[in-house]
């Protein structure tokens, strides 16, 4: 589904224009996204593999919810209704946690440039795995993995699972601010 988002300069800055995703993506235009990573309290990860039919790493794995934010829409705001969209949790603004804004540049296939500001949140999950619900269009599965498996499997020359690739610093920051908060 094609919809509106904001366009964002090289440094992040909103524009005060808007174009429609695909758009964005043909013409490596810079737009707002949100990643949201669930973690329990036992330092598992929710990892989520992306649908079959996702035209950019399809059935690789992922963050627990990402997704676009639309034209207007705030950053907080969006994140909420990704999370229900995706993986069918009600959340509320206050238990997301904020980690960062990364800026992302990924060529794919002709006429497909991902240029985007990943605004990053960690939140824990509060309930369990079997009580989410996928979105069959963005979503193949979800799984649980142990934090320290899984930051030892990120650079594993043999990953037991195909990882969506992300820049170290990114993994890192992520890790880091999930640990600080078990």
């Amino acid at each position: 589904m094609d919809e509106w988002v904001d366009i964002l300069d090289a440094d992040g800055r909103y524009t005060g224009e808007r174009i429609l995703k695909s758009e964005a993506h043909k013409n490596g235009i810079f737009h707002p996204t949100v990643h949201i990573w669930f973690y329990t309290p036992d330092g598992e990860i929710l990892l989520q593999q992306r649908a079959g039919i996702k035209k950019t790493f399809p059935l690789f794995w992922d963050v627990s919810v990402a997704g676009h934010v639309a034209a207007g829409e705030d950053i907080l705001k969006g994140a909420v209704r990704e999370v229900e969209e995706e993986i069918g949790l009600k959340i509320t603004e206050k238990v997301l946690h904020p980690i960062g804004v990364f800026k992302s540049t990924q060529p794919h296939h002709s006429g497909l440039i991902d240029c985007e500001f990943h605004h990053t949140f960690i939140c824990p999950l509060s309930v369990s795995i079997h009580a989410l619900e996928k979105q069959k269009e963005e979503v193949e599965a979800l799984q649980l993995m142990p934090i320290s498996f899984w930051e030892k499997d990120l650079v594993s020359t043999t990953p037991s699972l195909s990882y969506v690739p992300h820049e170290e610093v990114y993994y890192r920051e992520v890790i880091n601010a999930i640990r600080k908060r078990l």
